[in-house]
């Protein structure tokens, strides 16, 4: 369904701090970096597509999150849910939400939410019964 999708930030380094361990704890591995652009991407292994990146907005001007908008990343477990929430807080994230069911979507609806050092909102869930 998509190609990529691409968020806005202001610091690049630190959001590669932010970013690496979160897409590591996701098991997404590690497209590309060009810090002149500056911009990186994520895939998943052994697929071209999709691509998460980030990187300073193409126009040059100043980033800014949307309100009510939101990426959301499909995780193979429960137990990985815990452990990328984990891994956003420990690189300075802010919780939107901790790992928990969320019947209110669908009974195996397992997520967390959390906002990246520039308040892009991200989430993280699984949809498995477990």
């Amino acid at each position: 369904m998509f190609s990529h999708i691409m968020l806005g930030i202001t610091d690049f380094k630190r959001a590669i701090n932010f970013y690496q361990p979160v897409m590591d704890a996701l098991g997404l591995e590690f497209r590309f970096v060009d810090e002149d652009q500056p911009w990186a991407a994520w895939q998943i292994a052994g697929s071209d597509r999709p691509l998460f990146l980030i990187g300073q907005p193409y126009n040059k001007q100043a980033h800014a999150p949307g309100n009510g908008q939101m990426v959301a990343f499909l995780a193979d477990s429960r137990q990985r849910v815990k452990q990328v929430y984990a891994a956003a807080m420990a690189a300075g994230g802010e919780c939107e939400g901790p790992p928990n069911l969320r019947p209110e979507y669908h009974p195996h609806y397992y997520g967390a939410y959390f906002r990246d050092p520039d308040g892009n909102k991200l989430c993280v869930v699984c949809h498995a019964a477990e």
